[in-house]
């Protein structure tokens, strides 16, 4: 799958997709992933690299364009770059001197169909 495909949560046979929270509650696993992503994203300064990032020209940015645009030191933007990969919330690979970042579609698709409003209204 390149990186510019975006998966569509809920629309596989698999069923092991999450469900919106208003159709079934969370079970233990999903629940801590979640939390972690959500915890991640919690950071006003890690909420803006994934913005930045997911905004760069195409779609990956090199951790030298993301240094510049904050107050915080280098090893402060590394720490929350890491923070954000473990989460699952960004891929990233080694080129030469550089890392460069990209957001994981599937992961914000898994965010978006956990918080899903219901279609019908009351």
């Amino acid at each position: 799958m390149s990186k510019s495909e975006l998966v569509v949560l809920g629309q596989d046979d698999t069923g092991e997709c999450c469900t919106p929270l208003v159709r079934e509650p969370l079970g233990d696993d999903a629940a801590v992933d979640l939390a972690r992503m959500f915890k991640a994203l919690s950071d006003p300064v890690r909420l803006r690299l994934l913005s930045l990032i997911a905004s760069h020209e195409g779609g990956e940015a090199c951790v030298c364009d993301l240094t510049g645009p904050f107050e915080v030191s280098q090893p402060t933007i590394s720490h929350h770059l890491k923070v954000l990969r473990e989460a699952g919330l960004v891929g990233s690979e080694r080129r030469g001197t550089w890392v460069y970042y990209w957001v994981l579609p599937a992961a914000l698709a898994r965010l978006s169909s956990l918080l899903q409003a219901p279609g019908a209204s009351r």
